[in-house]
């Protein structure tokens, strides 16, 4: 029996023209976090896929039989399908949806990233251990990181707690993620908000460091970690938009 889909969760999918933008969401989260900018590309004329990751915007039962493997794995996947639409792809990603769109321009011919308060790298030997031990000690979950939003009245739809096992996972897959920032010669946008409670800023100072393409920063002053349905929504994606015009050009 197929579990079913959270309300607004579903994946979008919108054929535009021959210039394409792979939409990506964050961990525990959906969809419905990047529908408004995914929708907005689209208004554009852009073609533009947001994949619903594995085990994502459903349960957290079902998220807790999925790792990185079968997200990143998704997400060069649905790369894979809209360059069979488009001749050039901009990916654009949240959180763990930004270090999954480093990953498809560390592995594919993207023509610019939008990487927005993303994670790419792992807290750390001493976080990691302590992970361990919980799971050793035979806790499953911890409390939700998602909606961290600083409008009021905004809460994202997201689970009520994070799967131990699944962070495990995604620490260790974004260690490989780091390793190979260099690869990326793609043009990029990184936006970080001062104040963000999920992902730490250094995430985007390692992108700084390390990536070998052109990178602007812009730091967003009234949002937390999901921006993209925070104050400075319109900021974002109207720079967002600015920057796949001009690589696009």
């Amino acid at each position: 029996m197929t579990t079913p889909i959270l309300a607004g969760a579903e994946p979008y999918f919108h054929q535009g023209g021959t210039d394409g933008v792979l939409v990506l969401h964050g961990f525990t989260g959906n969809p419905t976090s990047m529908r408004p900018l995914a929708e907005r590309f689209a208004a554009a004329g852009y073609s533009v896929m947001l994949p619903r990751l594995p085990g994502h915007g459903t349960t957290v039962a079902d998220m807790m039989t999925t790792n990185w493997d079968d997200w990143s794995s998704a997400a060069l996947a649905a790369y894979d399908e809209l360059a069979t639409h488009c001749s050039r792809v901009v990916v654009a990603g949240l959180s763990m949806g930004g270090g999954l769109a480093a990953l498809v321009a560390e592995r594919r011919p993207v023509f610019g990233v939008v990487l927005i308060n993303p994670l790419v790298k792992s807290p750390g030997a001493e976080l990691e251990e302590g992970l361990a031990q919980l799971i050793d000690s035979g806790v499953e979950t911890i409390d939700s990181i998602g909606s961290d939003v600083k409008k009021e009245g905004v809460v994202e739809s997201s689970y009520p707690a994070t799967p131990l096992g699944c962070v495990v996972s995604l620490f260790a897959g974004v260690k490989e993620v780091e390793a190979n920032l260099h690869s990326i010669s793609a043009p990029c946008l990184l936006i970080s908000s001062r104040e963000d409670h999920v992902v730490t800023s250094d995430n985007g100072d390692a992108l700084v460091e390390h990536v070998s393409g052109p990178i602007e920063r812009l730091w967003l002053e009234n949002s937390y970690h999901v921006a993209t349905i925070d104050n400075d929504q319109e900021l974002v994606e109207s720079s967002a938009l600015a920057f796949a015009a001009k690589v696009l050009a």
